[in-house]
């Protein structure tokens, strides 16, 4: 494959609102990232993906944008974000852009003017359609529960917004909204940003005559996602952005395509570099959803995630950059989902992961092993997405309240998104103010001070794992090397093979609560392998290898080995 600097980088995200707050109004802010980049550097990693820092009347968390070239009030201002990228790129770091173009904010001025007249010059920038028999235009439902449909009473016709109703759903049909978000990306680079994760990019393109979809038991709504993803003109539309946007800088981007499939990832993140450097699948973390919605407790079987994996690494080989990741602001803490809040499962969890092909993302905490918080009822909660479906759920008699909150507890988006844990001091070093959401109350023993001088802590391991995929001699094979799955159906053990021309790794780790005696598969070679890397694992590589729970190990062979 093509060499990129992209495939070489690790990249940390994160959510500005719960990183750190200089000014005590309980709001992570832009000051407060350039006041830790100090400590991003020193993880190791190439490349800050932020969450938006747009201006947004904040409705979900940034995620609508009133203005893309301007910056949200309590994250500072744009002299405050000139500031980061400057500090960022002292430093060696790179600054992505989270770019959010599937909709805008109810309040951008595109849209006011848009729904303020059916002949508005700007009426087709968004998506109207006239009631069908009195009701909806089709049957979709919104992400964040309800219908994905809000009709207007001053045109009497509905919008569509596939997230909140303060969302409106762009359309990219028409060639000026095209003109207009290339020339807003235009402008970003040329004030040196590095790139752009690009939010729910695969749903820009809708189906022709906006379908019906097909829904499944205790669905009030069909899933829009369904019905948006991987449209007619998606590619079109992808290449003509990195025609006239992406191809003229040297960027990394990624894009979110929930509902990808491997054909057309092979597509969105194509080594001709048509398109985008590398896509977001999530079908890994959707191992453990249930059949209407995704609350529920069920927990992700090894195996299933084996195979998911596998797949991946298996099929984009060659063709296509995989990006690795578990966590991020949409995700719960997987050392709760996965592993089982300790620091051994934390660090067993990231050896799996990281030692695959792909370009790595940890998101902010991941590498403290920070977990899932204990929020004691709905009103704790602050996530659109998780306070909606309870209301509405609940009214419509499908769940009951306890069942709900119990899903939250695993699922929830606020999961993520509760204050990073600096230190033991009061609010976790976070603010001196109140913090918009909880703390997560372990943070008196889960905290970056704590882990700073402890060379057994997930901090330290994380670094290591960083510095080895980034500056080692097993980087080029980590980079390169083929994958093989090993005992593909084993429930405690995830085991693969990286062989390629000049050295093999190979990657043991007992993601289970219980210690296990594996013995190596015959696909394993003889030879003399090295430890490189060890969460607990024993050094010696044996036939029979002891692990204790949630112990992980790579080690690694030269090319003398028969492979």
């Amino acid at each position: 494959m093509k060499r990129a600097w992209w495939k070489e980088s690790v990249v940390y995200q994160i959510y500005p609102r719960s990183f750190c707050d200089s000014n005590g109004d309980g709001v992570g802010d832009l000051p407060g990232i350039l006041s830790k980049l100090d400590y991003v550097r020193d993880l190791g990693v190439d490349v800050i993906w932020l969450s938006p820092v747009y201006q947004s009347p904040n409705d979900d968390n940034g995620y609508d944008i009133s203005d893309y070239q301007a910056i949200m009030a309590e994250f500072g201002t744009m002299a405050d974000f000139d500031a980061l990228l400057a500090g960022a790129h002292e430093r060696g770091l790179k600054i992505v852009m989270d770019l959010v173009v599937n909709h805008t904010s109810d309040e951008h001025a595109w849209f006011v003017e848009s729904r303020s007249s059916k002949d508005n010059p700007k009426r087709d920038w968004y998506i109207w359609r006239e009631p069908k028999n009195g009701g909806f235009p089709n049957n979709w439902g919104s992400a964040f529960s309800g219908p994905a449909w809000e009709l207007d009473g001053q045109t009497g016709m509905y919008y569509l917004h596939c997230f909140s109703k303060k969302q409106p759903d762009l359309n990219w049909d028409n060639p000026a909204v095209r003109d207009a978000v290339f020339d807003m990306m235009t402008w970003w680079c040329e004030k040196g940003i590095d790139g752009f994760r690009m939010d729910v990019i695969s749903m820009i393109s809708k189906p022709d005559g906006l379908p019906d979809v097909p829904m499944n038991p205790g669905q009030l709504y069909g899933d829009a996602m369904t019905g948006t993803c991987n449209g007619p003109h998606v590619h079109e539309y992808l290449q003509e952005m990195n025609r006239r946007v992406l191809s003229k800088y040297d960027l990394i981007t990624v894009g979110e395509t929930a509902g990808v499939t491997i054909d057309e990832a092979r597509r969105y993140a194509n080594d001709q570099g048509t398109e985008l450097s590398m896509v977001f699948q999530f079908e890994h973390v959707g191992l453990d959803g249930g059949l209407a919605d995704k609350w529920c407790t069920n927990k992700i079987a090894l195996p299933a995630l084996k195979e998911n994996l596998n797949k991946w690494q298996k099929e984009l080989e060659g063709r296509a950059w995989n990006s690795l990741f578990f966590c991020n602001h949409d995700q719960p803490r997987v050392v709760s989902r996965l592993g089982d809040n300790s620091p051994a499962s934390a660090k067993c969890i990231a050896t799996m992961i990281h030692m695959m092909q792909g370009t790595p993302y940890v998101y902010q905490g991941e590498e403290l092993g920070m977990t899932n918080c204990p929020f004691p009822s709905i009103e704790a909660y602050r996530d659109l997405e998780t306070v909606n479906a309870y209301y509405e759920l609940t009214a419509a008699g499908l769940r009951e309240g306890d069942e709900l909150l119990a899903a939250f507890a695993r699922k929830s988006r606020d999961n993520a998104r509760t204050p990073m844990q600096w230190d033991g001091s009061e609010n976790a070093g976070f603010t001196t103010g109140t913090p918009w959401i909880m703390v997560n109350p372990n943070y008196k023993t889960i905290n970056a001070a704590a882990q700073e001088s402890d060379p057994d802590s997930v901090l330290n391991y994380y670094r290591a794992l960083i510095r080895l995929r980034r500056n080692s001699q097993w980087t080029e094979a980590i980079r390169d090397n083929g994958f093989t799955l090993l005992s593909p159906e084993d429930a405690r053990i995830f085991a693969y093979l990286r062989p390629g021309k000049n050295a093999a790794l190979l990657t043991v780790c007992n993601l289970s609560p219980e210690a296990v005696d594996y013995a190596l598969p015959p696909e394993v070679p003889q030879g003399d392998w090295t430890p490189v890397l060890l969460a607990g694992a024993p050094p010696a590589l044996t036939e029979i290898l002891h692990l204790e729970p949630w112990q992980a190990g790579v080690w690694g062979i030269n090319a003398t080995a028969s492979m």
